[in-house]
């Protein structure tokens, strides 16, 4: 199973809301410090969300990004705000080897399909952020009429294989991650890679979505507040 280990940024910190909550905020630290820190551990995958750039529809925290590639080895996917293609390719520039781009194929999807066709599967991911069964956009500030299966199916369908999946009614809870909602998205679309992501607050819950056959997982607030045993999950250290 991918382990994929989450930094979410607001003004240049990293930073867990609760249900995607602004309100919620709490700081952890640096970003970059953070980074060094998955990688000293033996990550070797990160997940960055500039939670500024989804709030305000355009990429903010570039710096951080390009900090995080250039001074660690890590593969990291970057989504949040990612609205055009000047954000893409600032992305990709800033040294993202995967963009995460979930709003614009709600709001302008000829747009993702480009730019699925330019870039590739292997270098897209689409968010498929979920409440209450319907699909959530811009920072989850907004709910569409576009529910989860059909969302899928029509970027399934286009040669989409990378699913970043987040129940937001348990994300930065620590309450456990819908495993049903994931088993039943594995069994329709068997091929598909997908990523849980929300609820994660234990080092069992990961073994239970590994157990599950799900492919990767991210969790962020359950590290940071101790809950994950990396030795565990046969997390070794390169020292």
């Amino acid at each position: 199973m991918e382990l994929i280990p989450a930094i979410d940024i607001i003004e240049g910190k990293c930073v867990r809301l609760t249900k995607g909550d602004y309100d919620t905020k709490k700081v952890y630290g640096d970003p970059l410090e953070m980074a060094q820190q998955f990688e000293d551990l033996g990550f070797s995958r990160l997940h960055v969300v500039d939670l500024d750039g989804a709030k305000s529809k355009h990429v903010v925290n570039i710096a951080a990004l390009k900090a995080i590639t250039a001074h660690t080895n890590l593969v990291v996917d970057f989504g949040g705000g990612v609205k055009t293609d000047e954000d893409l390719e600032k992305a990709f520039d800033a040294g993202a080897s995967l963009v995460t781009a979930g709003s614009i194929a709600i709001t302008a999807p000829e747009r993702y399909l480009g730019w699925l066709q330019k870039y590739g599967a292997e270098r897209l991911i689409l968010g498929a952020d979920v409440r209450n069964g319907f699909i959530s956009i811009n920072g989850w500030k907004e709910d569409s009429e576009m529910l989860l299966q059909d969302f899928l199916e029509r970027y399934m369908n286009e040669g989409t294989r990378n699913v970043l999946c987040t129940e937001i009614s348990r994300d930065g809870t620590l309450e456990g991650p819908a495993i049903d909602l994931y088993q039943s998205i594995m069994k329709r679309y068997p091929d598909c890679h997908l990523i849980a992501s929300g609820g994660v607050g234990s080092t069992e819950d990961i073994l239970a979505l590994e157990a599950a056959g799900i492919p990767a997982v991210v969790f962020g607030k359950a590290f940071y507040e101790g809950k994950i045993d990396r030795e565990k999950l046969g997390v070794k250290s390169e020292e």
